[in-house]
């Protein structure tokens, strides 16, 4: 699938080949909605197209309709028609396109034994739990055997064990027929378990994309970096190796940046270029809080304002800013919390060695 649109103030432009699952990751209005609703037929564009199966089904001259498109959504709630049993549910879009009633309700048996449901096919939606009722829902969506699956946050309404179970479901029904399918999520364990590649939007756009492995390994946005749970500071690289990190662009337009720029010292892959834009990465767990200039080793040393300690299981997570206006956490322990009397407002030194500092491309 590839789209390319402008609609208000989104721009996309996404690829996705046959037979992956692509996580789309972002924020809430980053653009997810949207992407998945141009796919289904659900949005016109206002510029670009969108392809499905090396077929144009929107752009500026063509519009196929969502039945035309081959195309299934699974949604947050399963949204099956109550008067009909789970067959006649999972028969329902065969029979849509034309297949007779035994071929429909034969093809609804074997995709409902296909995620494990086929005991249920007697039941209607009133008599199922909610992972219950969201396998039939799958079973109903690979029916019609669509060419792309949209998969729309489908285990974010299912408790815990539910939704761990239909979580390795996912992955084994859509790998096991090589499936084409877009999981829009914000459960990084969804994104483990089932994605092979990722994008993330912000604003309308793309501003990353990759193997879900080089995504969270070497996040390039501040809403992947969230995710992998790691520190993200954008800056350019200096000859002599040392990155240079600006202040953090102003929260509002017109709004100037204030504080001076951060000199960090990390493990810069070859890739990187003199004066190119880099990526520095660190882990929370590898930075240490000081009242005092540390002694030892450490090559980077950041003075910043503490904004808030929340509990990370049996660490504490110290939130903390820069004085030009970047966000860096560090996890230490609750003996180390009391001993240094840290509370919001309080100004301390982070400090971190080289080693722990991962420079690569933006």
């Amino acid at each position: 699938m590839h789209a390319a649109v402008a609609d208000r103030d989104v721009r996309l432009d996404v690829d996705l080949p046959a037979g992956q699952v692509l996580g789309v990751l972002g924020a809430n209005g980053a653009g997810k909605s949207t992407l998945l609703a141009l796919a289904a037929g659900l949005l016109r564009p206002t510029a670009g197209a969108v392809t499905i199966a090396g077929r144009v089904v929107a752009d500026a001259r063509t519009w196929l309709p969502p039945h035309g498109r081959r195309v299934s959504l699974l949604a947050q709630e399963p949204l099956l028609f109550p008067h009909l049993t789970a067959l006649e549910n999972v028969a329902f879009g065969p029979r849509a396109t034309g297949a007779g009633r035994r071929a429909a309700a034969a093809l609804a048996r074997e995709r409902l034994a296909q995620v494990g449901a086929a005991e249920l096919a007697g039941r209607r939606p009133g008599q199922l739990s909610g992972g219950q009722a969201q396998r039939v829902a799958l079973a109903r969506a690979l029916a019609p055997d669509p060419a792309v699956v949209l998969l729309d946050e489908p285990l974010s309404a299912l408790d815990v064990e539910a939704a761990a179970a239909m979580r390795q479901l996912l992955r084994e029904v859509l790998r096991a027929a090589r499936r084409t399918a877009v999981l829009v999520t914000h459960d990084l364990l969804d994104v483990l378990a089932v994605a092979d590649a990722v994008v993330v939007l912000e604003h309308g756009a793309v501003v990353e994309e990759g193997s879900t492995l080089e995504v969270l390994t070497r996040p390039r946005s501040g809403f992947a970096a969230s995710l992998a749970g790691v520190n993200l500071l954008p800056g350019r690289l200096r000859p002599d190796g040392a990155v240079i990190v600006p202040p953090a662009a102003p929260v509002r337009a017109g709004t100037p940046t204030a504080g001076p720029e951060l000199v960090l010292h990390g493990l810069v892959d070859p890739a990187c270029r003199a004066g190119a834009a880099v990526a520095a990465s660190v882990a929370p767990r590898a930075v240490s809080v000081h009242r005092d200039p540390p002694g030892g080793s450490p090559r980077n040393t950041v003075p910043v304002t503490v904004l808030g300690l929340e509990q990370q299981g049996e660490l504490v997570r110290v939130r903390t800013v820069t004085d030009g206006g970047h966000r860096l956490a560090a996890d230490i322990t609750p003996t180390s919390v009391a001993g240094l009397g840290l509370a919001p407002g309080m100004r301390v030194l982070l400090a971190v060695k080289a080693a722990e500092v991962a420079v690569y491309p933006a």
